[in-house]
């Protein structure tokens, strides 16, 4: 990875459907070597794919929860078990393993605070091995930032 690289992943941080004739432009290369440059960092991994952003207001999920969870057990096939049942939950968006007091962060999205009680009961109080979960409602997103590459 030198600065080029850079430039060009921050280029496709900025817009991921940047055509390849003005991400050439901005880095300063012909289409020829950027495009082997793209191809070599999506080959290693480091671009994991394209994607666009939602709005989830937009489409009527109007509260984020951070999840706290503790869990009975930590053995290997507990902690697979979870993570299966939770990649099946589409209002789970992310869910983290964490050091400290708790064991997982998850961040869910809902409709609203009766759409999250449902949630809980129908999906997350079903799930075998939880001792223990905490929710705290997002009043409102300070900061959402593309990784700091430097450029």
């Amino acid at each position: 990875m030198d600065k080029l690289d850079l430039k060009i992943l921050s280029v496709l941080q900025q817009d991921g459907r940047a055509s390849l004739q003005s991400i050439s432009d901005k880095v300063g290369l012909s289409s020829t070597p950027c495009w082997t440059r793209i191809k070599r960092m999506e080959e290693a991994g480091v671009i994991e794919g394209y994607t666009v952003r939602l709005n989830p207001q937009a489409l009527g999920f109007n509260d984020t929860v951070l999840v706290q969870v503790t869990l009975d057990s930590h053995s290997d096939n507990t902690l697979e078990k979870f993570g299966e049942i939770l990649a099946l939950i589409p209002e789970v968006l992310e869910c983290y393993l964490v050091s400290g007091d708790y064991d997982y962060l998850l961040r869910v999205v809902v409709k609203d605070t009766k759409d999250y009680e449902r949630l809980l009961r129908e999906k997350l109080y079903k799930i075998k091995g939880i001792r223990q979960s905490r929710s705290s409602f997002v009043l409102r997103t300070l900061k959402k930032a593309d990784l700091p590459l430097g450029v």
